[in-house]
């Protein structure tokens, strides 16, 4: 099987959370590929920036795929949530403990399709309650098994990276999060 991660964008995406992950996971040497779950590949971010997808997700054969990340963003999560066949992908990557992963408001298609029971999650201010079943904890990412959440658009950096620790270690994490220049930001008084 192929490493490859998919990276589902819907129209009203949050683009700084989508070419974050995109963007470090290729630098990571992660084989990432873009799905448009609309059925043109062209998709158009909350912010009204439009990129062009490398799939559609009828085209994409998920035996080849090893993990599924959503971007969140209004109305993109929504819109991610009401896509029937990502949500039967997920449920079978869930049943099959593959790796997923979700930030912003997109963690409640996870929290809806139930998948979150009794495990640590985070999200977006005010959709905790579609967290269905989850200890929403508030944190700005929250790893749990094979499922890692970020809380939105300013963790987007941290989220891609834990990912490239997931799926091959935190030393070339932290080796990648070096050459960007990322650093935890430091508050003054």
């Amino acid at each position: 099987m192929k490493e490859i991660v998919a990276v589902h964008l819907a129209e009203g995406f949050e683009e700084i959370e989508a070419v974050s992950i995109i963007d470090i996971l290729r630098r990571a040497e992660i084989e990432t590929m873009v799905v448009s779950v609309t059925d043109k590949k062209e998709v158009t971010g909350s912010h009204s920036i439009s990129f062009t997808a490398d799939t559609l997700f009828d085209e994409v054969d998920y035996d080849q795929v090893k993990m599924i990340v959503l971007p969140g963003g209004m109305p993109g999560a929504k819109n991610l949530n009401n896509h029937a066949g990502l949500a039967k992908q997920i449920l079978r990557f869930f049943s099959e403990g593959k790796p997923l992963g979700a930030i912003c408001a997109a963690p409640i298609v996870f929290g809806n399709l139930k998948i979150l029971k009794n495990k640590k999650a985070t999200c977006y201010p005010g959709y905790e309650d579609q967290l269905v079943g989850a200890d929403v904890t508030g944190n700005d990412i929250e790893v749990t098994g094979n499922i890692i959440t970020g809380k939105g658009a300013g963790v987007a950096i941290p989220f891609a990276l834990r990912i490239v620790e997931m799926l091959k270690s935190k030393q070339q994490a932290d080796s990648l999060a070096e050459k960007l220049i990322y650093s935890v930001p430091v508050h003054s008084s």
